[in-house]
Parts: C-alpha cells; structure tokens; sequence
C-alpha cells in the first residue's frame, strides 16, 4: 500500500497575493540642431507612480496580517490581537488542525484549519479573492472573520468557542 499524499507547504499552492510594479518614469528632451533658439526646443516628460509591494511571510504572523488586508478591503472588521487570540484557543497556530472529536465531526462536518471553520460555514463565509480552501491560513481566517462580524459583530468579541 502507498504512503497517503502529503499536503504541499502552503507557500507553494498559494498564488502570490502582491502587485506587481509596472512602469518607469522617462523623460525626454528635444534639443535644436541648426538655427533655433533655447526657447524654440521642446520638453516632454512622462512619469509613472510605483506602486508598493506588499509580501508576507509564510507564517502565523503573514496570514493574520494578510487577511486584515483582505478583511480591510471587504468592509470586515478585525484585530490582530482578537484574530490572534482566538487561534490560538482554536488550534494553536496549526492550519492544517482538525477536530475529528466534537458534535460537528460526530455529525460528519468535522472543524477545519486555523480558526477551525466547518465546511458549510466555510462556503456561506468564503471571501472572494482567496484560496476556496478551508486549509488555506488565509481564506481560513478571512471566512471566520466574515462569520464572525456577521454573528458577534467582530472576532474581537468572541472570547470562546464560536
């Protein structure tokens, strides 16, 4: 019998969520050759505004700093510390945690990932623009982030299992 698959490390199945810089500023003179006066030369510019990279670590800090990101971009509210507290009660800090124990998993629908989400609230929460993955840290905590502001008002105000 072969050895079950292993899930690949997550910086290697998730997309690379930064944006990417494009353009260069240029500027451009045009001098007279014969007969012209400094006045008579023509100046053209252009310019491009860089845009800023964002890039997160691949660890508990990243994902909870990326999906504020997302959340802020969503209209979903947040903490670091009340995302932060609340995965550590969860799973401590494991998004590949699983309870295989409780009422949920004894009814088929076993907890999942950072903030241990059930798939069907999963699909109900998932925000658009991550991985539709329970496991993805990010999508993870993004959808119970989401459930959350919908029934608490924010993750700040769960203090127990929710």
């Amino acid at each position: 019998m072969s050895a079950p698959a292993q899930r690949p490390r997550f910086g290697n199945r998730r997309l690379v969520r930064s944006l990417a810089v494009a353009g260069t500023g240029v500027a451009m003179v045009a001098l007279p050759l014969f007969g012209a006066t400094a006045a008579s030369a023509a100046t053209t510019g252009t310019t491009a505004a860089a845009a800023s990279t964002t890039a997160y670590p691949d660890n508990l800090d990243g994902w909870i700093r990326e999906s504020l990101d997302v959340m802020a971009q969503n209209g979903i509210p947040g903490t670091y510390d009340g995302i932060h507290r609340n995965i550590m009660r969860e799973s401590s800090g494991n998004p590949l945690a699983i309870n295989n124990w409780d009422s949920n998993a004894a009814a088929g629908t076993p907890s999942k990932g950072l903030l241990q989400v059930i798939d069907p609230t999963f699909q109900a929460y998932h925000v658009p623009g991550t991985a539709f993955d329970p496991y993805d840290p990010v999508a993870n905590i993004t959808a119970a982030c989401n459930y959350a502001a919908d029934r608490y008002g924010s993750i700040d105000n769960v203090f127990s299992a929710y």
